[in-house]
């Protein structure tokens, strides 16, 4: 079995943003329609949580201009990031996964 690390980077991401007490972000959280209290969101912020909703994620996500993948870093134990395929460089993001268009090609008429 392959054990996983996971980085939580909220602490970082709020810290880039001028936001250096937990409490910064009791009312950011609760416009975004998110009540926690101050308890819950100072868990939030100084330990990797074992669950996450998805509501508090996405309202991270706009609070902070981010997305999932700036907040959570996973890596396997002891391997390299995976590479993409016929890049020769790592995946950085979901957005490098796009597909390239298709190109349709017309049969000439003789």
């Amino acid at each position: 079995m392959t054990t996983k690390t996971i980085t939580w980077r909220l602490r970082t991401l709020m810290a880039e943003r001028g936001m250096f007490k937990t409490t910064d972000l009791i009312e950011p959280l609760q416009s975004e329609g998110v009540a926690l209290s101050r308890e819950q969101v100072f868990r939030l912020v100084t330990q990797t949580p074992q669950r996450l909703n998805v509501e508090v994620l996405a309202a991270l996500c706009t609070i902070l201009g981010c997305t999932p993948n700036d907040l959570l870093v996973l890596e396997q134990a002891g391997q390299q990031p995976a590479e993409a395929t016929g890049t020769g460089g790592p995946i950085d993001t979901i957005g490098d996964l796009r597909p390239v268009p298709a190109r349709i090609h017309r049969p000439k008429h003789s």
